[in-house]
Formats: C-alpha cells, structure tokens, sequence
C-alpha cells in the first residue's frame, strides 16, 4: 500500500481504566491502551497490520473517503 489513508479511530473509555479503540472502517479492528497516547499508538499498528493481512490476501483496502460523519444530540 502506497497511499496514506485517514482512518476514524473511537476511544471508549474503560470503568475499569484504559480505553477500547475501535477502528469502524475495519470491521473486527479493535485494541486497547491504558492512556489516550498509548490507545492511539495501539490503533496505529492494529491499522497497519490489518490493512497489511489484506493487502497479503489480495483483497480490498477499505476507505472512508466516502464516509461523513454527523453527531445527532437527542
């Protein structure tokens, strides 16, 4: 893979502490860090790894290029 890609990344914090990250682009991308800098790191190479067992597979790098995002507040 050649081209950067922006992936959207969402921290949900722990009661126990630390953060669960998950990547929605990547169905099934998810990881975990103790602080908001590590949970990132942590997703940084979650992202990589994944896209690099699909690129490996020969299958499609998914995008969000096309993905808007809007929050409601009810």
């Amino acid at each position: 893979m050649n081209q950067k890609q922006t992936y959207r990344i969402l921290l949900n914090k722990e009661p126990e502490g630390g953060y669960t990250v998950n990547v929605p682009a990547l169905p099934g991308c998810i990881t975990y860090g103790e602080t908001t800098d590590e949970s990132i790191t942590m997703a940084k190479e979650a992202i990589g790894l994944y896209l690099e067992s699909l690129s490996d597979h020969g299958e499609n790098i998914p995008t969000e290029e096309n993905t808007f995002e809007y929050h409601l507040t009810i």
